[in-house]
């Protein structure tokens, strides 16, 4: 029986307002990794690598797990792309344990449901057959400090593609894939400045993920990420922060349709155009975040991507009481836009 697969034509375009940054849809597989999972730090426009300081640091950065000696449960839930399609969900859960006098280790799992897909022959419209598209991660993560104010990390991920049990038309094999990847994390506190802290985050370096043809493979979206995090107001009931990120996309892809490997493209990938292009290519991250008395926060943020034309404005809030914080992000990125109207929702605990 010939099948119409819509399953690998719907991860991309669901994926289009997430990340597109230098034509990544067409150079990168499995991009669900780079959704951010972090409620607080969407709120805060995405520039969250040099705050890191709760257990979404196993995505954002490693190194600030060092700094962090509880034990804390989070999770977080988001229906995905409300403008494009109504079945996108993307969860996202972690856990972090301090052991005095070694580091914290941390445990998350991520997880982006495309929905149902319907099969149909190709001669006509009608359903035979259905099956759900997904893709998820397991990792485990540890940090440990260099001395008092250097921390780093690293995460090491178990990836999995399940686009669809079988190829499109003729093509033999299916669209299911396993691959992992690993990242690596640097937090510098009191860098240059007193109140000032530099963050750096090297994600997804791994090998590339093959569904069908080797040669065609797609690379992992190995991602660059470092950022600021400066501490404006640091009384007993006012707290303000002010925090930017910068992203590059390091995937390089050929015009014959292979790709470098990982540890090439990291170079690579810089001199596929001119200087300014590819200065245009990094997405600038900037936020703020404001807590009264450790109680309620505030936040908007704001983020820029020249060559995707996405510019979004963020919102979130948050509330803690005792050992339970919950926080809430939103998007607003103009009227039609597949990201607008997104709202997130995540759940901390602490202990």
């Amino acid at each position: 029986m010939k099948t119409k697969l819509l399953a690998l034509m719907l991860v991309t375009f669901s994926l289009l307002g997430i990340y597109s940054e230098s034509n990544a849809q067409s150079e990168a597989g499995v991009l669900f990794l780079l959704i951010s999972p972090g409620v607080r730090a969407d709120g805060m426009g995405e520039a969250f690598v040099a705050v890191a300081d709760d257990a979404s640091a196993i995505y954002w950065n490693t190194g600030g797990l060092a700094f962090l000696d509880k034990k804390e449960f989070f999770f977080m839930h988001s229906n995905w792309l409300p403008q494009l399609a109504s079945d996108l969900f993307f969860d996202y859960g972690a856990y972090m344990h301090h052991i005095e006098g070694l580091g914290t280790f941390g445990l998350s799992i991520t997880y982006m449901n495309f929905g149902e897909q319907n099969v149909t022959l190709e001669t006509g419209p009608e359903v035979v057959d259905h099956f759900t598209s997904y893709d998820f991660a397991v990792s485990g993560a540890f940090g440990t400090k260099i001395s008092n104010n250097l921390g780093i990390g690293v995460n090491m991920k178990l990836i999995r593609s399940n686009l669809a049990p079988f190829g499109a038309g003729k093509e033999k094999g299916s669209g299911q894939a396993w691959s992992f990847g690993v990242d690596f994390g640097l937090l510098y506190k009191h860098f240059l400045l007193n109140k000032l802290s530099f963050g750096l985050n090297l994600q997804n370096m791994g090998p590339k993920i093959t569904y069908i043809d080797v040669n065609q493979a797609d690379p992992q979206p190995t991602n660059l990420k470092m950022g600021f995090a400066y501490r404006l107001i640091d009384s007993e009931f006012n707290k303000l922060t002010i925090t930017s990120d910068f992203n590059k996309l390091l995937v390089r892809r050929k015009a014959d349709g292979t790709s470098d490997p990982f540890y090439k493209a990291m170079f690579t990938s810089w001199t596929d155009d001119d200087f300014n292009t590819e200065m245009k290519k990094v997405i600038s991250h900037v936020g703020i975040e404001y807590w009264y008395n450790n109680l309620i926060a505030l936040r908007m943020g704001y983020w820029y991507d020249e060559i995707g034309k996405v510019k979004p404005t963020t919102f979130g809030a948050g509330i803690r009481y005792s050992l339970y914080r919950i926080d809430f992000g939103y998007i607003a990125a103009g009227e039609g836009h597949p990201l607008s109207d997104t709202m997130r929702f995540s759940f901390t605990v602490s202990f």
